[in-house]
C-alpha cells in the first residue's frame, strides 16, 4: 500500500470554523503581543519553547522557516469577529511514509482560555488533515498536569493511547506524558 498525500493542500490554506479561522502565519503576524506570549512563563508552562528566550528576530525566523517547510503547517488561530490573533496550531511534521502528523497548539491570548477555541482549532485542523491532506492519523501529547489540553483533544475524538512515565520535567519534578491519537474515520473498519 502506498499513501497518496496532498501536501499541496498545506501551502496556503484558509480553514474556517464556527468562531475562528486558521491560516499560515506570515511576517506581519509577528507582533509584540505574540512575542509576549512566547516569553510568558504562564502561557508556555507546558511547551518546549519555554526553554528559550524569544526575540522578534527569532520569531520571524521561525515563521519564515515553517512557511517554507512542506511537511509542517504552522497556522495562526484568528477570531472571525475582528480577525484578532489568539494563538497558533501546528500540523507536523507530516510523515509521508506512514501518513501521520502531530498536532501542537498554543492559545496565547490569556483572555481566550477556557472558551473552547482550542477544541475548535483542533477539530477543524484534524478534519483538514484527514479530508484535504489525506492523513491516516493525527497524534498529540500533553503533560499529565495539563488536563485542559488532554480534554480539548478528547472532546475532538482523540483517544488516550498511552502514558510515558516520568517523561517531562516540569516545576522541578518529573511527570507523565499523555499520548493521544485519532485515526481518520474514513479508514476505520465498520
Amino acid at each position: 500500500m502506498t499513501l497518496k498525500l496532498n501536501l499541496d493542500a498545506t501551502r496556503d490554506p484558509h480553514i474556517e470554523g464556527e468562531r475562528i479561522y486558521l491560516r499560515r502565519l506570515n511576517a506581519g503576524d509577528v507582533s509584540a503581543e505574540y512575542l509576549q506570549w512566547m516569553n510568558s512563563a504562564e502561557i508556555n508552562r507546558y511547551l518546549e519553547s519555554r526553554f528559550y528566550e524569544h526575540t522578534m528576530e527569532s520569531l520571524h525566523g521561525f515563521v519564515a522557516a515553517m512557511a517554507e517547510d512542506p511537511y509542517n503547517l504552522f497556522t495562526g488561530i484568528f477570531l472571525k469577529d475582528g480577525g484578532r490573533h489568539i494563538g497558533n496550531i501546528k500540523l507536523g511534521p507530516i510523515n509521508p511514509h506512514h501518513g501521520y502528523a502531530d498536532i501542537g497548539l498554543l492559545i496565547g491570548d490569556r483572555a481566550s482560555w477556557g472558551k473552547g477555541f482550542a477544541s475548535e482549532a483542533i477539530s477543524i485542523l484534524t478534519a483538514f488533515a484527514f479530508d484535504q491532506v489525506g492523513l491516516h492519523r493525527c497524534t498529540a501529547g500533553a503533560y499529565a498536569d495539563n488536563e485542559g489540553s488532554s480534554r480539548a483533544f478528547e472532546k475532538c475524538g482523540y483517544a488516550r493511547e498511552g502514558i510515558l512515565r516520568n517523561h517531562w520535567l516540569s516545576d522541578g519534578k518529573f511527570q507523565d506524558g499523555v499520548c493521544l491519537g485519532k485515526i481518520n474515520p474514513k479508514e476505520v473498519p465498520a
